[in-house]
């Protein structure tokens, strides 16, 4: 048991290195700040990679207390903020990159700017699942590709983290919507609302030619990275098409897309935390969808199996090794 001053925290002191479970002194909020007691930790590939030290554009050297996704309640707040009190109960993707302690902790701060009321209807582990996903969805959809009513939208990984958050919130907004997966990931995908698209059967061509009578999708995001976003280029709509992608990294050739008069844009969530810019758009962007969330319009998939500190490590593993069913979460 930790005193006043202290607190438990995960630490990864080298790269691949284990989960170690340590006493830390208790950070306090800063200028623009707030301190905030965590009751959920959201675990991410992102979070895989830079433990195993393969995460340079995240700028979080090692050792370090890992975690980006939180849910949990204000227990202090810094000079000079306004918008919250001790007791406030809230969510973000506010710690754990350049070079921040991370959520898998007691206590973490965080810009006041990233933080949202957390959900009425989600309970924190649930609401601890959502912001990096949450986020990165919506900067796609709803900033770059002005998601609307009258579209046809393709999701490539329909039934993954940033891809299922991604179906809904495209159906929120009026689209009809088309979602690739596997044939085990049908029901999912379906259950969301949208059509299946068993990615293996098959040619981009193919699904073009039955969904768009060969016109294209208003907007594609991809998901998935590597040939699934050369074949989005494909799946473009003549003109007015859009190709997204959170994992547009690698050797592409854009002439598909070219040839479409079609147009591309990345999507990188991790820049305000980075540079400190746009931290009230991430804040803002995590309301708005508190009120979809609230109306029944948007709803995380879970894994079913629950961690604690102690059993992170497991956590970790049962992600590593792509055996989740849904979004991993350690309670504190």
């Amino acid at each position: 048991m930790t005193d006043s001053l202290h607190m438990n925290a995960l630490i990864v002191d080298t790269a691949n290195g284990p989960l170690r479970l340590v006493s830390l002194e208790r950070p306090v909020a800063g200028a623009g700040q707030v301190l905030v007691r965590i009751k959920a930790s959201g675990v991410n590939p992102l979070d895989l990679k830079i433990r195993a030290g393969q995460a340079a554009h995240a700028r979080q050297p090692l050792p370090a207390v890992l975690g980006l996704d939180l849910a949990g309640v204000v227990e202090t707040v810094g000079e000079g903020v306004q918008d919250w009190a001790p007791g406030d109960e809230v969510y973000a993707l506010a710690t754990g990159i350049g070079g921040a302690q991370g959520s898998l902790a007691e206590f973490a701060v965080a810009d006041a700017r990233l933080l949202a009321r957390k959900p009425l209807n989600l309970s924190p582990r649930e609401a601890a699942s959502l912001p990096l996903i949450l986020i990165t969805a919506w900067e796609g959809l709803v900033d770059r590709a002005r998601v609307r009513v009258g579209q046809k939208v393709l999701i490539h990984g329909g039934a993954g983290g940033v891809g299922h958050v991604a179906v809904q919130l495209a159906r929120a907004f009026g689209a009809e919507v088309y979602a690739t997966g596997s044939a085990g990931q049908r029901s999912i995908i379906e259950g969301y609302g949208a059509t299946f698209i068993d990615y293996r059967e098959g040619a981009v061509e193919d699904y073009v030619a039955e969904f768009t009578a060969g016109e294209g999708f208003d907007i594609v995001y991809d998901t998935v990275g590597g040939e699934t976003l050369d074949a989005s280029f494909k799946a473009a709509r003549t003109y007015s098409g859009h190709v997204l992608s959170c994992l547009g990294w690698g050797q592409h050739s854009l002439a598909p897309l070219s040839f479409r008069g079609a147009t591309y844009s990345g999507v990188f969530t991790l820049l305000p935390l980075l540079t400190g810019k746009g931290c009230e758009h991430h804040g803002e962007i995590l309301r708005q969808a508190a009120a979809l969330i609230e109306s029944g319009q948007l709803r995380p998939l879970l894994d079913p199996h629950r961690f604690t500190l102690e059993t992170a490590g497991e956590a970790h593993e049962l992600l590593a090794t792509k055996a989740a069913q849904g979004r991993v979460v350690v309670e504190i």
